[in-house]
């Protein structure tokens, strides 16, 4: 089964997240490096997995038990032959998804989410009939050294379906025996999996696999957003792996894993272990083409298992917290919110709420949310504006020091002392010269966690807002309103700041033009993120009108004092 072949290369996009930290450190350069610019002179292999403790095999699924055979000590070396005539197809269909199998192999055709469309409107396929055709269907079996004689995934297995919600597969030869069983609950996501496969009374090692992608892929550059995960119990961390480092062949890891198998941004395959069972998972690159229109390019792949007989709990659906929780509570921790959690996950349960009692949209949500935590920093943006103040007091004694230094360059050791007398001036009057960009510095954390919530949250996956159809994606067409009346804001903002008194004006047409270097990545961001900067933007011009209001205020005291 394994495909060998290594994939043309080909460049890589860059993220969006990749993309905001260059424009987000240019601003940073303009901020502090501007007036010296101005002013200057001239495969790990796992090691052999214990035999499965009968504590474990006792936790098996009960469907499974009753098409296992007698243990391998005690079955027959020679057992009858079980096979089906012709390739036959299976549908088991619960209120939440629709699976057909193929009892060639036993394997998985078509994985159906009732509930979630892609974007051609169809319903979501997490099974790719290309990568199928080409590498084997999900759930074909794989094996690590010892092959049986007989080729299991051409095998003709016969079905038994004692109920509406279960399927079994069962084959011999006279030699090897191989089973399989799936058991689904109606409303759940969740379902228990089997596998065995014996020869000549032993039991046979394998991996169930999934291969050449997984999840939606109609998205764009859907290869990129999949990866094999698995939750190391003992580390208490999740891992994900790309497909990258299985260029040169499949890549084995095991332990004692809580969890592991397949996901893509929205969507996942998971196998959960029992507990102290150990768990093996290979990572593959295969090149295939992940719809029939499409060129072949890298796909992810994944196999499970690693033990001549295999149970897991199988958790095969959304992203969805609550699906994730009711299923395991162990599974929430599969939905990964970045480097700001503390931030992104309150935001979320906070967008959530609004969602589900205030405002039923989350682009209103969105705005809500964001007008909440304006409010919240409104103390520190007034600490700004007293800042600022107090800075423009100071200009007259900072262009005093500036004259004397005018012609020191920037090696001089005296523009080292012309800057300790600056900030001398600063501190002896309580003023940090980097209040100015205090609400940038405030808003990137929040900045981030917005973007990780509207690219890791399902529940934002296809959430329309007025012309918006979906705001984890960006605006459909070229001509994007979101992003222009955005750049639009932030020029406005940017003019009714005043200049920060001291600072250097080459710096300060400089910034002018920030709002078009966010432009350039903000284009290609969702719309729920252009969204709440958007928003962000607004309540900033509101805010700003009203500390002009203020600041204006003590001037025109003073002029009508002097005129009197």
């Amino acid at each position: 089964m394994a495909d060998t072949g290594t994939p043309p290369t080909k460049g890589k996009e860059l993220s969006l997240e990749i993309r905001m930290f260059i424009a987000f450190g240019l601003m940073m350069l303009v901020l502090f490096a501007t007036p010296y610019i101005f002013k200057g002179t001239p495969k790990s292999t796992p090691a052999p997995a214990p035999k499965q403790p009968a504590a474990a095999q006792a936790q098996s699924p009960p469907e499974a038990a009753k098409a296992a055979p007698a243990s391998p000590a005690t079955a027959p070396k020679a057992a009858a032959p079980v096979a089906a005539g012709n390739e036959t197809t299976t549908i088991i269909e619960t209120d939440l998804a629709k699976v057909t199998f193929s009892n060639r192999g036993g394997v998985v055709k078509s994985w159906l989410l009732k509930k979630y469309k892609n974007s051609s409107g169809a319903q979501v396929d997490l099974v790719s009939p290309t990568a199928a055709a080409k590498l084997g269907a999900p759930f074909s079996w794989q094996f690590k050294s010892q092959k049986p004689a007989v080729d299991l995934n051409q095998a003709l297995f016969a079905v038994q379906q004692p109920d509406p919600l279960t399927v079994a597969f069962e084959f011999s030869d006279g030699k090897v025996i191989a089973r399989k069983s799936f058991h689904f609950v109606k409303n759940s996501y969740k379902l228990q999996f089997a596998s065995e496969v014996i020869e000549g009374g032993a039991p046979v090692p394998h991996l169930v696999a999934w291969r050449g992608g997984f999840g939606d892929r109609t998205v764009h550059n859907a290869p990129a957003t999949e990866h094999t995960v698995y939750f190391d119990a003992a580390k208490s961390k999740l891992v994900t792996q790309d497909m990258k480092i299985a260029k040169d062949g499949p890549v084995s890891s095991s332990g004692s894993y809580n969890f592991a198998g397949l996901e893509d941004t929205y969507f996942a395959a998971v196998f959960l272990a029992p507990p102290g069972v150990p768990t093996e998972i290979q990572t593959w690159q295969d090149t295939v083409a992940a719809t029939p229109d499409n060129a072949e390019a890298a796909q992810v792949g994944a196999a499970v298992g690693g033990e001549g007989k295999n149970a897991y709990a199988l958790f095969v659906g959304p992203k969805d917290l609550d699906s994730l929780r009711a299923a395991d509570p162990k599974l929430e921790q599969i939905v990964d919110f970045g480097w700001f959690w503390w931030i992104a996950k309150p935001l979320f349960l906070a967008l959530h709420w609004s969602q589900a009692n205030l405002i039923p949209n989350w682009g209103w949500s969105i705005i809500f949310v964001t007008i909440i935590i304006n409010l919240l920093l409104l103390p520190l943006r007034f600490s700004n504006l007293r800042s600022m103040q107090k800075m423009q007091k100071l200009q007259p004694e900072i262009a005093k020091i500036n004259e004397r230094y005018k012609n020191v360059g920037l090696r001089d050791p005296r523009k080292a002392q012309q800057n300790e007398e600056t900030m001398a001036l600063y501190q002896k009057h309580g003023v940090s010269p980097l209040g100015g960009c205090l609400p940038l510095i405030l808003q990137m954390p929040f900045f981030f966690a917005f973007y990780k919530v509207l690219t890791v949250v399902i529940e934002l996956r296809g959430a329309p807002w007025l012309w918006v159809s979906d705001l984890s994606q960006p605006e459909a067409g070229f001509f994007r309103m979101l992003p222009i009346i955005m750049m639009l804001t932030q020029f406005w903002m940017q003019r009714m700041t005043p200049p920060t008194p001291g600072a250097d004006p080459n710096q300060q047409r400089m910034m002018m033009l920030m709002p078009l270097i966010l432009f350039i990545p903000f284009y290609s961001a969702s719309a729920g993120l252009v969204l709440y900067w958007l928003t962000g933007n607004v309540v900033g011009i509101v805010q700003q009108y009203f500390f002009n209001k203020m600041a204006a205020q003590p001037a025109a005291g003073a002029k009508s004092g002097t005129k009197k």
